[in-house]
């Protein structure tokens, strides 16, 4: 299963499932190993350790599943080091082979033989990742490539949302306040008589008209700020689209 947030929305997962069997083409298990090893949000999918410390650590517990997510992160992000990083990943894969045989021996001494069969099987993921390390490599470049121009895409977009959302509520305070100020001034002046109330219901009226056109000011900065909000929308999703087209002719 994709490692993901729990809010993580049902859709978002789809766009990134069709990407991964985009750039797998056919390649069922190459795609089926990089699921495990892909995560959608490298910022908390990631571990901030490094890949000598989550080592160290898969080298005690026998699990090194965060050094290999590390690693095959590192080398999509570090294509001029990319032979170095397969390397590392390679021996990754042999170090839980290694540790895999160890423990399976055991189990099988104890005739556990359900468990048996799922080292074995893990046994064959890690050496399907020691002759396709180049490969893994490869796809991961061009997905967390991908990835993080849509992360940092969405992150501007929730920044927008959240201005626009502060504004809606300013906007909501003013109408407010100049309601409530409306109010007091109709009581005032209903209190008022002769000359004296005809100059405030004058001055009313001017101040009515002053508060339209700054409630009309502000609808028409609502909508550049929704316009411009459209055409980045619609710059990013062409931007994904050409992306596509030249994964495609590649």
């Amino acid at each position: 299963m994709w490692k993901k947030k729990e809010a993580k929305k049902e859709e978002e997962v789809v766009v990134e499932e069709n990407l991964l069997k985009e750039l797998c083409c056919n390649d069922v298990k190459l795609y089926d190993f990089l699921t495990n090893h892909l995560v959608v949000d490298p910022a908390s999918g990631i571990s901030e350790k490094s890949i000598d410390i989550l080592t160290e650590e898969g080298e005690k517990s026998g699990n090194f599943t965060q050094a290999v997510d590390k690693a095959i992160f590192e080398g999509a992000q570090h294509p001029g080091e990319r032979d170095r990083y397969i390397k590392l990943i390679q021996t990754l894969a042999l170090k839980t082979i290694h540790t895999a045989e160890i423990e399976k021996e055991k189990v099988e001494k104890q005739g556990l033989t359900d468990r048996a069969a799922s080292i074995v099987r893990r046994i064959e993921n890690q050496k399907f990742m020691n002759d396709r390390a180049e490969d893994i490599v490869k796809v991961a470049s061009t997905f967390y490539h991908e990835k993080l121009l849509v992360l940092e895409e969405d992150k501007r977009r929730e920044a927008r949302g959240l201005e626009r959302r502060e504004a809606e509520r300013e906007e909501q305070r003013i109408g407010e306040t100049e309601r409530a100020s409306r109010e007091a001034r109709k009581k005032e002046i209903k209190k008022l008589g002769g000359e004296a109330k005809k100059e405030a219901e004058k001055q009313e009226k001017r101040e009515e008209l002053a508060a339209e056109e700054r409630r009309e000011a502000r609808a028409t900065e609502r909508t550049k700020i929704e316009m411009e909000e459209q055409r980045i929308d619609e710059t990013e999703k062409a931007g994904r689209d050409v992306r596509k087209k030249e994964r495609e002719n590649n």
